[in-house]
């Protein structure tokens, strides 16, 4: 029975003082008042129920998910607390503010080593194996003095993942300022620049003081947008502010011009389109009318009208005033006319030097192209253009030494080749270390030459004629090696009946041994018989063929017809 009693107790999960008794049975007129308020809450006539924490619940959620079990707490109210994320379980990420610590602490300066600090320079955030100071003579430790302050120790910081991809964090708006300071400096310089020398012009009486309707914060140097008034800026004058890249509204945006999301990336901070969006169209980029931004293009007009624009620039900065876009037909004219100027200055320019300083015989000179076809170098062609003599091709310089003489020769070693033996050409020398001897040598070697053809030639005068019996054995010994050829002939011929006899003997055994493969592959593996009694000999030159012969390869389109 304690047993029983133990099954049937409810399970334990409240606190020791509070009661876990099952609940009552609710009456049939509370069950219906109890439906009844849930239809009205539904239907939005009645206020929701409020949790422990004073929040509505929405009446549409189940019971089973608000109530809370009567075994856990039959006091407790519904609730969805269980529902939303538990604090305690919660990760605890660092906030975008922090960020480690640079540098080092500047509050803190050891005079004195401190025990466990870094042998070497006394630091006390690192050890000597961890120390990026450079290795002293004597460390800190033994000497006591110029002891490095104190790193800071770095916190340990877990951002969540918005915290982990932030392009700004850890960056120091301090930063900034000293390039907007160093850029205010050199704007002061400037102006101060300006003012002195128009002082300096009226002093002198150059410039004459003329007086200005737009007020003195025009005159500086900076162009706005109001002074360059070009598609795709917009510029508000109260606020001074120029907004860049913006492109005019009738022009299609960059994004929709092909709406492949492989196509080429578009980068929404800066607006940019580097590659051509119909790079995978099959589109030729000199066809279409946007090809990117890294695309440039170099036919037609657009050489002359960089060129143009370059020109509208420099003569901004000199004080006219031009605009491309706004006056073309103007700015045309003018560069037009600083063309011919600029040409007219350079030939007054070039008459002025050569009145002062003579030359002109010089520049009289014919044309480059006659200059550059005039040669003293003979070819000759044929009719088809092909070069017949001269124009010999270079010969190929080598790695090695070239035209080095030695021992006073005149030729390289190697100019002279006879009888399979290589020499010196100025004195016939065989010798490749000798000293030169000049014609002398070549007498003596032409002499020994003539020596050696004129032994032979005595020999043959020397020797006595032969008698007709010496005649008769000469013939009778040129019979007996005829004969010997005929008897080889014939055993070469049954040597080669032989290895035709061996090869059908060798094929034999080939495709004998090819069906006892075959028939071995059939079995079951475990009933295969062993290989150990296998005679391992090298195979002979008539087994190897008929191995070759037999063999099947798969890449034969006649390998399935070698059974039949």
């Amino acid at each position: 029975m304690a047993s029983g009693t133990a099954v049937n107790a409810p399970p334990s999960g409240g606190s020791n003082d509070v009661s876990l008794e099952e609940p009552k049975k609710m009456t049939r007129e509370d069950w219906r008042k109890k439906k009844e308020l849930e239809e009205q809450r539904k239907l939005g006539n009645a206020p929701a129920e409020v949790d422990e924490e004073g929040k509505d619940i929405n009446p549409h959620i189940p019971q089973y998910i608000s109530s809370v079990p009567w075994y856990i707490d039959p006091s407790k109210r519904p609730t969805l607390k269980h529902q939303r994320p538990q604090p305690e379980k919660q990760k605890q990420y660092s906030s975008s503010a922090d960020w480690y610590k640079r540098g080092v602490q500047e509050h803190s300066i050891a005079t004195r080593y401190r025990k466990g600090a870094c042998e070497n320079c006394g630091a006390l955030t690192h050890k000597k194996k961890d120390c990026m100071e450079r290795p002293r003579k004597v460390g800190a430790k033994y000497t006591g003095m110029n002891i490095a302050p104190d790193e800071h120790v770095q916190p340990q910081l877990m951002f969540d993942y918005d915290g982990k991809r932030d392009r700004w964090n850890g960056y120091n708006p301090e930063e900034h300022m000293k390039i907007v300071e160093e850029y205010s400096k050199v704007d002061l310089a400037k102006r101060t620049l300006k003012a002195q020398k128009l002082q300096e012009e009226l002093a002198s009486g150059k410039l004459e003081q003329v007086e200005r309707d737009h007020n003195s914060e025009d005159e500086d140097e900076d162009k706005y947008a109001d002074d360059i008034d070009m598609p795709g800026q917009n510029f508000d004058s109260k606020r001074r502010i120029t907004v860049r890249n913006l492109r005019i509204r009738e022009d299609i945006a960059k994004y929709l011009r092909n709406l492949d999301p492989n196509s080429a990336y578009y980068d929404p901070k800066t607006r940019a389109m580097r590659e051509n969006p119909y790079a995978n169209t099959g589109k030729n980029p000199d066809e279409v009318g946007y090809a990117g931004d890294n695309f440039v293009r170099y036919t037609g007009d657009t050489i002359s009208m960089a060129q143009t624009q370059l020109f509208a620039w420099e003569a901004y900065d000199k004080g006219s005033e031009v605009h491309l876009q706004a006056d073309p037909t103007k700015l045309e004219l003018l560069y037009k006319s600083f063309k011919v100027k600029k040409e007219d200055f350079k030939a007054q320019q070039k008459e002025s030097i050569l009145e002062k300083y003579g030359g002109q015989e010089h520049l009289d000179a014919p044309p480059a192209e006659l200059l550059l076809a005039q040669t003293e170098d003979y070819v000759e062609y044929s009719r088809h253009g092909t070069v017949i003599k001269g124009q010999e091709k270079a010969i190929a310089c080598s790695k090695y030494e070239e035209d080095v003489k030695i021992n006073n020769h005149t030729c390289i070693w190697g100019s002279y080749w006879k009888e399979g033996k290589w020499g010196y050409k100025c004195c016939h020398s065989f010798v490749k270390y000798s000293y030169c001897t000049g014609e002398a040598g070549k007498e003596i070697a032409n002499t020994e030459a003539s020596l050696l053809e004129e032994q032979p030639r005595e020999e043959e005068h020397m020797t006595k004629p032969k008698t007709l019996m010496e005649i008769h054995q000469e013939k009778q010994k040129e019979k007996k090696k005829k004969k010997h050829k005929k008897s080889s002939n014939s055993d070469s011929e049954g040597e080669e009946k032989k290895k035709q006899e061996k090869l059908k003997k060798a094929l034999n055994a080939e495709e004998a041994r090819l069906l006892h493969v075959k028939e071995i592959m059939q079995l079951d593996e475990r009933k295969r018989p062993y290989n150990s009694q296998y005679e391992s000999r090298e195979p002979t030159e008539e087994e190897m063929e008929a191995y070759r012969m037999k063999r099947q390869r798969p890449d034969d389109p006649m390998a399935s017809f070698l059974g039949q």
